[in-house]
């Protein structure tokens, strides 16, 4: 459970503070850590202690000692020398591997745990249960970050993310999937939209100053009860999904941003077919060319506001007003009302949440193939 290298770390320290050199030998004989060349001589007796029924004993000149975690022999440690003040040194790095066995495995229990809240898994009498054995507490506002880079995470980027946390036990920093990284943020009473933002921006900087690239970073709404973890984590994964497609220039998305493309992820394919065929009575987006499609997108962006949008155009307001008399002849709406606006606007949206940009690709061809499309 615990890697070579954090062992080789831990009697490294304990020689550097008592010069006394130590090793560590699992039960089938191989030497995992040691600070000093000849290690691999004290191979064969390690062996022969494993069988012995003492928890130390003194052999070649060496201490021998046993280290258990929950009953269980996990390593043999030696410390080089026969004398009480060796013997004192291979209690004390005894002592401290066994805490090391256990602060792993707590943390491998709450890592299980928190994947298991996130997906679902769990009967709401275990979710209390659980929480109060690990001593996680069930009643502070948190929320879901997950994290997307262009690569599938690695050690490294988890260990970043936790680094940028402080080692903050009331945060998680875990994986459910090869992809992401999920952070599950223990927050304050008063944090608010901007503190969010500030989080998500220095988990961007910290992974893209890394190296990382194509980052994206979404995350949910906050919850006050450890039961509902799993609804901001939903809310993270839907904000990824739909943030890609209408959010595209974004690196950061929040779940409460996402507006109406929020509503059109969960529409049924069919209903939106129906609603498209009845907005444009017969007629397709392609029958618009490019300078009347980036017409009603301005239009559209700059809510209905006739200066600002011929302005962006670089027109004359007379032009764009013909532009828009144009349009009401062509597909029979009306954008001076408010309602008309709003039903053309989501059928506009509709199309490219379903990879349709309106400039492009053939409205026909969508039709066609439509229901054998699925939502993500």
């Amino acid at each position: 459970m615990i890697s070579n290298q954090i062992l080789q770390n831990t009697i490294d320290g304990l020689k550097g503070i008592t010069r006394i050199d130590l090793c560590i030998i699992d039960v089938e004989g191989k030497v995992l850590a040691a600070t000093f060349p000849e290690a691999d001589q004290y191979i064969e007796p390690a062996q022969a202690f494993v069988e012995s029924p003492a928890d130390s004993q003194v052999i070649q000149g060496c201490q021998f000692f046993k280290i258990f975690d929950e009953h269980q022999l996990e390593y043999i440690l030696l410390a080089n020398g026969g004398g009480e003040d060796v013997y004192m040194v291979g209690k004390i790095a005894v002592f401290q591997i066994q805490n090391l066995l256990v602060a792993y495995k707590e943390r491998f229990d709450k890592d299980n745990f928190i994947k298991n809240l996130l997906l679902d898994n769990l009967l709401l009498v275990d979710i209390y249960n659980r929480a109060k054995k690990l001593h996680i507490d069930t009643e502070v506002r948190r929320v879901i970050f997950i994290i997307e880079t262009k690569h599938e995470k690695d050690s490294s980027a988890l260990d970043n993310v936790r680094s940028l946390l402080g080692g903050k036990a009331k945060d998680f920093v875990t994986a459910v999937d090869e992809k992401n990284i999920i952070v599950v943020k223990e927050l304050e009473p008063n944090d608010g939209h901007a503190e969010l933002e500030r989080i998500a921006q220095n988990f961007y900087n910290l992974l893209r100053n890394d190296g990382e690239e194509d980052i994206l970073i979404a995350y949910g709404t906050v919850v006050s009860d450890i039961k509902e973890v799993s609804k901001s984590y939903k809310e993270a994964k839907l904000a990824l999904d739909v943030g890609k497609i209408f959010f595209g220039e974004k690196n950061i998305i929040a779940y409460s941003a996402l507006g109406i493309g929020r509503l059109i992820y969960q529409l049924p394919i069919p209903l939106c077919k129906m609603f498209i065929r009845e907005i444009f009575e017969g007629k397709s987006p392609d029958d618009f060319d490019e300078e009347t499609l980036v017409t009603i997108d301005k239009f559209f962006e700059n809510s209905l506001n006739v200066s600002e949008t011929s302005r962006q155009l670089y027109i004359h307001r007379n032009t764009l007003s013909k532009r828009i008399d144009r349009i009401n002849d062509l597909i029979h709406v009306d954008l001076g009302d408010a309602e008309t606006v709003f039903h053309l606007m989501f059928s506009f949206r509709i199309l490219e949440y379903y990879g349709v940009t309106v400039m492009r690709n053939s409205y026909d061809s969508w039709m066609e193939k439509a229901p054998s499309l699925r939502h993500p």
